[in-house]
């Protein structure tokens, strides 16, 4: 949806060039490519129909003041409209925990929207916010997802309650909530069954559980690639539970992403958090405002801000500040620190994602062929210097022909690729003499966004 928006309002942008107001006309025009675009986005009809009356309504008849163009001032009213039914303004990203502990929060959505991976993400978000989580699975019908839960939980550093595939969902989830009040537990949550489809079976079950445990959070959890077919489930699962938010996944896809404008609506209830990628640490608040501003075109700063606030190690930052204030060289150490900090930032792609398309531009801006390629490539940087001994890592000048095969052979490459990692190496030792110590974000402003070294995209 993204793309396909964006592009379509930057050509009304330039249609529109020179008209002093905005007319029937050219308010028809525009509307027209939102509309299409929106269609194509999966979004449903009946949200659709609403949203372009509501847009048409605020900008028909709007002065174009300062130095905007008419399509410009559209844009404007677009994004304004689009942030306000992606619920802009609400308060994404809280949970209301104002309850005697344990706060339970109930999972629920069709089978395969992410659910199991989705609680484990939410449980780790609530970890790092110093409470102690417990999590259990009443997904019986599918024995691997008690062992998936299990194992993710680990990961999020959370508590994880057994169950059997022999048990009633009912009687698993009332025992882990015994257990987490006899063990000072902050929050429960309860990852439920999903079902390929809805059906009433399904639906009985769940509103039982909810009966049975009355949970202070009931979180929807819908696949963000779903398209049209996401209404309809929102719909079900909005008459049997009263649900307090929704939590999109796979929004980090190739989706056309319908499912944030159609779910939002029909619901009624605020999206809280979005799932934007694979790994446990893959969620975030979820903003309409600066998800409008992604759609549009516009990227999201905020949120790379966050992002390498959450991912920088200061520490490890400032020692990197402190030795070359020193005057100690950098070395392939230091280099090797320096990519785990990007890749603690999502990697490449996670910080591009976020960059408004005027910052990477059209011709500029990598595919996603190119994105996978560079981050192929930091990956083999980091084999390659991984290969090398502590002593070549701290006197890259100690690396003749010979040394080079042997990390080459320990790092599965070709010696070229060495001497290029080397090259590359002795290109930000360069920068970092010339910087000393100006920290990382002044590294990144004159990298250009890793765009001095080849390989790499800007």
């Amino acid at each position: 949806m993204a793309t396909a928006l964006a592009d379509r309002l930057t050509q009304v942008v330039k249609t529109l060039r020179g008209q002093a107001r905005i007319t029937e006309d050219n308010v028809q025009a525009m509307l027209r490519e939102v509309r299409m675009a929106l269609l194509e986005a999966d979004v449903a009809l009946p949200v659709v129909r609403d949203f372009i009356a509501r847009v048409k309504d605020k900008a028909l008849g709007q002065e174009v003041i300062g130095s905007l163009t008419p399509g410009q001032a559209l844009v404007g009213v677009v994004h304004k409209e689009l942030a306000a039914t992606m619920g802009a303004g609400e308060a994404s990203g809280q949970l209301d925990l104002a309850t005697q502990p344990p706060a339970v929060i109930l999972m629920a959505g069709l089978q395969g929207a992410g659910k199991t991976t989705t609680t484990a993400k939410l449980a780790k978000h609530l970890v790092a916010r110093k409470k102690k989580v417990l999590t259990v699975s009443g997904d019986v019908y599918r024995p691997a997802a008690i062992e998936q839960l299990k194992l993710v939980t680990k990961q999020a550093g959370a508590e994880w309650f057994p169950s059997q595939a022999s048990d009633k969902p009912v009687d698993i989830a009332l025992a882990a909530l015994d257990h987490a009040r006899r063990h000072f537990v902050d929050v429960l949550l309860v990852d439920t069954a999903g079902r390929l489809a809805i059906d009433a079976a399904m639906m009985e079950e769940i509103r039982a559980l909810h009966a049975a445990l009355k949970p202070i959070e009931t979180l929807f959890v819908v696949d963000a690639m779903q398209g049209q077919d996401a209404i309809n489930v929102a719909k079900a699962f909005k008459e049997a539970l009263p649900l307090t938010g929704v939590v999109l996944t796979k929004l980090d896809g190739d989706a056309r992403g319908g499912a944030a404008l159609s779910v939002r609506q029909v619901t009624g209830v605020p999206i809280k958090f979005a799932g934007v990628s694979e790994k446990i640490d893959g969620l975030e608040a979820f903003d309409g405002d600066r998800h409008a501003g992604r759609v549009l075109g516009m990227g999201d700063i905020v949120a790379l801000v966050e992002q390498v606030q959450q991912g920088v190690d200061v520490q490890a930052a400032q020692k990197l500040a402190d030795k070359m204030k020193s005057g100690s060289s950098f070395d392939l150490d230091d280099f090797l620190g320096q990519l785990a900090q990007m890749k603690n930032m999502g990697g490449l792609s996670g910080l591009m994602d976020k960059l408004p398309s005027q910052i990477t531009g059209k011709a500029g801006n990598p595919s996603p062929d190119q994105m996978d390629k560079a981050e192929r490539d930091v990956r083999r940087m980091e084999g390659i210097i991984r290969s090398m001994t502590p002593l070549e890592r701290r006197k890259p000048e100690l690396l003749k022909a010979s040394r080079k095969r042997r990390i080459a052979a320990g790092a599965g490459v070709q010696v070229q690729e060495v001497n290029r990692l080397l090259n590359q190496f002795e290109q930000m030792q360069q920068m970092m003499k010339k910087m000393k110590g100006g920290g990382m974000m002044k590294m990144m402003k004159r990298m250009g966004g890793m765009g001095g070294f080849k390989g790499l995209p800007r």
